[in-house]
């Protein structure tokens, strides 16, 4: 085992004849933002509540902060930060009266909680809000404030299951600047998401995981590199007549993927290869060139079937 905050070996998780977690390897490090990605039912979130010692392991080995969660749970839990993907918020007490139970959970004087509120008010933009009740609140300001309570603690690790589902690109964006700043500060973060580009722009290093499996890691800028092309071109053809043109494509990029809607020529110049298109005389109902995205890369990985 290694020095780092989380270091997973070969670690198993089981629910009777289910296998959630199927023999990983993973380490987090201190001071990054480290990402879980995967389809339904992946294993994302049997690994989070293992890692955040509410869930013992089956098989192999993992430490949290230097420890066994399934001998020092109760120690673990005492310093992270939790962010659950749902808001378990008490809507019926104010902004303040939230944070200030939570704090005394972890058995901290009034004094201390009091001066961490504050900050906490401060940095999550919630300042004004403090005497209002929550269940009025915008999901926005919801949101914020259960990262605020998941920081009472002052964690160094901050576990974040969904962060910004449901909100708007806004508030999505206030959330993303909250933790761009909290890990500059040095708080390690790992988090779940089904937002590619939320991803891209948080995660120092990520793992797509499939089946209860690892199935790459990487920085996103490498995952990119290693399993997509630099650019995409889209293109679109009357309903019921794209399958004839699939043949005259083929060769046209290094990978060519035909979708039921368009057609996706993944290459390392879309205008290059959009031209080439236009010499062979065909001609798409529209075209769109992109960059190629963290989402190019787990949909490969991970398939296009819907999973329930």
């Amino acid at each position: 085992m290694t020095d780092a905050l989380v270091d997973a070996r070969n670690l198993r998780k089981e629910f009777g004849e289910l296998v959630a977690v199927d023999g990983i390897d993973f380490e987090v490090r201190a001071g990054e933002a480290f990402g879980f990605l995967g389809p339904n039912g992946a294993g994302k979130s049997s690994t989070m509540k293992m890692i955040g010692s509410v869930s013992p392991r089956t098989d192999g080995d993992l430490r949290v902060l230097g420890k066994d969660p399934n001998e020092h749970g109760q120690e673990i839990r005492a310093q992270l930060g939790v962010i659950p993907q749902e808001d378990n918020l008490d809507l019926e007490l104010t902004v303040y009266e939230n944070l200030l139970i939570y704090g005394r959970y972890f058995g901290m004087s009034r004094k201390v909680i009091n001066e961490r509120i504050d900050e906490l008010l401060t940095f999550t933009q919630l300042d004004e809000r403090r005497h209002s009740r929550v269940e009025p609140l915008s999901g926005g300001m919801k949101r914020r404030l259960t990262i605020a309570r998941g920081l009472i603690n002052t964690p160094k690790l901050l576990l974040l299951d969904e962060p910004t589902t449901g909100l708007d690109p806004q508030a999505r964006h206030l959330l993303w600047d909250r933790l761009y700043r909290l890990k500059q500060e040095g708080v390690t973060l790992i988090i779940t998401t089904h937002y590619m580009d939320e991803a891209e722009q948080l995660c120092d290093r990520l793992v797509i995981m499939d089946k209860g499996r690892i199935v790459t890691e990487g920085s996103p800028r490498d995952l990119i590199e290693q399993h997509s092309r630099r650019e995409v071109l889209e293109m679109r053809f009357a309903v019921g007549t794209q399958e004839e043109y699939a043949g005259r494509l083929e060769g046209l990029a290094p990978r060519v993927e035909i979708l039921p809607d368009r057609v996706l020529l993944y290459t390392d110049d879309a205008d290059a290869t959009a031209d080439a298109v236009a010499a062979q005389g065909i001609v798409p109902e529209s075209t769109v060139s992109r960059r190629s995205t963290l989402e190019d890369v787990f949909l490969r990985l991970t398939g296009r079937t819907l999973v329930e």
